[in-house]
């Protein structure tokens, strides 16, 4: 497998953007150790150019012959290697070469067919779906590995997906352009395609893990067997004969949740909900807290809550959120580079002026990163930041994503995460 091809570009019209993408684009392809014949493209587009998201794909298909898979969604921002776009206009493109018998893209109109044997799939969803969060869970169960990745549309407008596959149309497809909105679309992927993917989490535990031993729907009222929101006031030293000072500290705090599902499927491998590193585990789904209940001591979270399932309170770290993302990284690295490596080849890698080139050793054909819309920019310390730091850990690297409503990864919907999948090229 070699390295896909990809490029990234931003103006006010769509057409001088596109032009300066296909440019990078037939450079790169050009260039040897460059996936040569890719049949696979993945498109993310800002919501400024989701009106014209029907034309963009039109004219890009048209321009890249070869291509005849598409994949793709708008974000409020989105994401190449090293750099971010935020509320402007801009493009980006990667180009994948994979066997053909190897991928499928699906969509609401043609959906995943019973023929092909699903390993992993990247999703992209949209928000307002009823019940997304259980199609997420349903498409992971259709694959072997038990994992899908991805992300919610961020258009602040018009959240539109990208979604055509060259084995033509399907009965009902009809005049479909390869742009939809609603549901679930993506490409699911074979066991010949190899990934490693893994979560970081933004925000850091402000508590200890307890056991939610009495609830009511979305309402928390029993942790550990004590009254739900005098856990809470007790945690963050607040009270509410203090309301104005309360009220803020609760609005800068969210709850960690482990469903009671996956408490046990834990508590069978001994794995905590907080590690020693102070980080979430990838079991744990953040969700805001929206409201208190004083008059059954509880407190109302933006998700349904079971008895038996654990939860921390925690908050929006900007250094937690550093640390964790280059945790992942550091261990997505781990795993990709041979146990041993020649002498020259770990000096080669160690050396400041190659780290940031791409390297055989590392493996890696191209990379999707997808973060919540609420970590970029200055969350991490500046203008694309989060990149920066994914970029001086992984090297050079062919990479897309967006900025999405939120994460997709294993079976969950996460929130306020980054989801890093690495595209591994299979050694000869």
């Amino acid at each position: 497998m070699k390295l896909f091809p990809y490029a990234h570009a931003t103006h006010p019209q769509w057409p001088m953007a596109a032009a300066l993408v296909l440019a990078q684009l037939r450079a790169q392809i050009a260039l040897h150790g460059y996936a040569s014949q890719p049949t696979l493209a993945l498109l993310y587009i800002t919501d400024h150019y989701a009106a014209h998201a029907e034309t963009i794909l039109e004219h890009l298909g048209a321009e890249l012959p070869l291509v005849t898979d598409w994949s793709g969604t708008v974000g409020a921002g989105i994401l190449s290697n090293n750099v971010e776009y935020w509320d402007e206009p801009a493009m980006v493109v990667m180009l994948l070469e994979l066997p053909s018998d190897q991928y499928r893209v699906f969509s609401g109109v043609a959906p995943l067919g019973l023929g092909f044997e699903a390993h992993t799939a990247l999703v992209h969803a949209d928000g307002q779906t009823a019940d997304v969060d259980e199609l997420i869970a349903e498409m992971a169960e259709r694959t072997d590995g038990q994992y899908v990745f991805g992300g919610l549309s961020g258009g602040r407008s018009r959240s539109v997906q990208f979604a055509i596959g060259g084995d033509g149309n399907i009965r009902g497809h009809g005049g479909a352009s390869g742009v939809f909105q609603g549901g679930l679309s993506g490409v699911a992927f074979g066991p010949g395609v190899a990934i490693v993917s893994r979560v970081t989490q933004g925000c850091a535990p402000v508590s200890r893990t307890r056991v939610v031993t009495a609830a009511s729907h979305n309402v928390v009222l029993e942790l550990d067997g004590e009254p739900a929101l005098d856990v809470l006031l007790d945690d963050l030293a607040v009270s509410l004969d203090r309301p104005q000072e309360a009220i803020d500290t609760v609005r800068r705090t969210l709850a960690g949740l482990v469903s009671a599902q996956d408490v046990k499927q834990r508590a069978l491998a001994a794995l905590p909900a907080v590690r020693v590193t102070g980080n979430f585990g990838e079991d744990v789904t953040v969700r805001h807290i929206v409201g208190l209940d004083p008059g059954r001591r509880g407190i109302a979270v933006a998700d349904v809550v079971e008895v038996g399932a654990e939860l921390a309170f925690c908050q929006r770290n900007a250094q937690a959120a550093r640390a964790d993302l280059m945790r992942i990284c550091a261990e997505i690295r781990e795993e990709l580079e041979p146990q041993e490596l020649a002498l020259e080849v770990a000096h080669a890698l160690q050396d400041a002026e190659l780290e940031a080139a791409p390297h055989v050793a590392r493996r890696i054909a191209g990379a999707v990163y997808v973060s919540c819309s609420g970590r970029g920019g200055a969350h991490f310390g500046g203008d694309s930041a989060e990149l920066h730091i994914v970029r001086r850990a992984l090297g050079d690297v062919p990479l897309v994503g967006f900025f999405a409503n939120g994460e997709i990864a294993h079976q969950h919907l996460y929130g306020y995460t980054g989801v890093l999948t690495v595209f591994v090229a299979i050694q000869q």
